[in-house]
């Protein structure tokens, strides 16, 4: 591999790790992040390789981005504001940045003629019955009164933006939908569950469960949905379509919680929240959410190959080590 490659968001948990793998691969990337997110120290194991360029900016910057487009072979646009409690906190933002950010991108992309692939999420689909979510159901996302829910409406307008130019221009775009991805470099404050976890069992505190800990997710580790991300962006047959990226693995948050005291090896127990107390009083969560992996199986043979336990050792020794905690 020595295709020039540009990731948005690439000083982020996802983009840091692609940046390593494609490196890994011989190829060269060039990193545009503004670090609202993400984090320099991300990249430090890149930073050693000649082929890696950062710039800090914002994907907003529509001259900067038309520059970096125009240098690369190809893009991941993995740059978003993120995080459930930043999302409810700054819906504007959220917008602005994921769904405005995602035109300026794509139309550089299809003046230039980049494939592109585009980061969205199973937010998109929303508190839908329909399980498991497949790629082609409808989406059913709640009232844009819920500033929650305005996540989900920025990814599924860059979905919608990027099949658009695909369709118009004949622009190359691959759309995944990441479940629940975790691993190394998640912090306890980006609000992803696993690492906040974790982080709590290791400072000897109780496990916060929002609710009655019934709602479930499917969690995939970050090697495994890198592995298929590069997968689907040297597949002539993605092109143009939507992926879902995850674990079938189902798990609920009060079976997680359980197996993260086993892992840490400390018996912290749980203290239980309601929604409100941190996300306000019109939050409303997902009870369950499960990808079908069949369109993803079929396109490029690929299966998660990291066990639920592992990735939660696996977050337990990173941020042991960030923490200064024995293990």
């Amino acid at each position: 591999m020595t295709e020039h490659l540009l990731i948005t968001g690439g000083a982020g948990f996802i983009g840091s790790h692609l940046a390593d793998r494609w490196l890994a691969e011989g190829g060269a990337v060039t990193v545009l992040d503004d670090l609202s997110t993400g984090r320099v120290e991300n990249l430090r194991a890149a930073a050693r390789h000649p082929r890696l360029r950062f710039e800090q900016g914002s994907v907003l910057d529509r001259r900067r981005v038309r520059r970096l487009v125009e240098e690369v072979d190809l893009i991941a646009h993995l740059g978003a504001v993120v995080g459930v409690r930043r999302v409810c906190e700054r819906p504007l933002e959220t917008l602005r940045v994921n769904a405005g950010g995602s035109e300026v991108l794509l139309e550089a992309a299809a003046e230039l003629g980049r494939p592109t692939l585009v980061a969205s999420s199973s937010e998109v689909y929303g508190a839908s019955p329909r399980l498991p979510y497949r790629e082609e159901q409808e989406l059913g996302y709640g009232s844009p009164e819920i500033p929650r829910w305005s996540y989900a409406a920025s990814k599924a307008a860059a979905e919608s933006n990027a099949l658009a130019h695909h369709e118009a221009s004949g622009l190359e775009v691959r759309i995944v939908r990441f479940f629940n991805t975790s691993g190394p470099r998640q912090r306890p404050n980006s609000g992803m569950v696993l690492p906040r976890m974790v982080a709590r069992a290791l400072a000897g505190e109780p496990l916060v469960i929002y609710g009655d800990g019934q709602q479930s997710r499917c969690f995939c580790h970050v090697r495994d949905t890198v592995e298929a991300v590069v997968r689907l962006m040297r597949e002539p047959r993605a092109n143009g379509k939507v992926f879902n990226v995850g674990s079938a693995r189902e798990v609920s948050i009060e079976q997680l919680a359980e197996l993260v005291q086993q892992r840490v090896g400390r018996k912290v127990g749980v203290e239980r929240r309601p929604y409100a107390e941190d996300f306000g009083a019109d939050f409303v969560d997902t009870r369950r959410r499960v990808p079908c992996l069949a369109r993803l199986r079929d396109a490029i043979h690929f299966e998660p190959a990291t066990p639920l336990e592992r990735l939660v050792d696996d977050v337990c020794a990173d941020l042991s080590a960030s923490m200064g905690a024995p293990r």
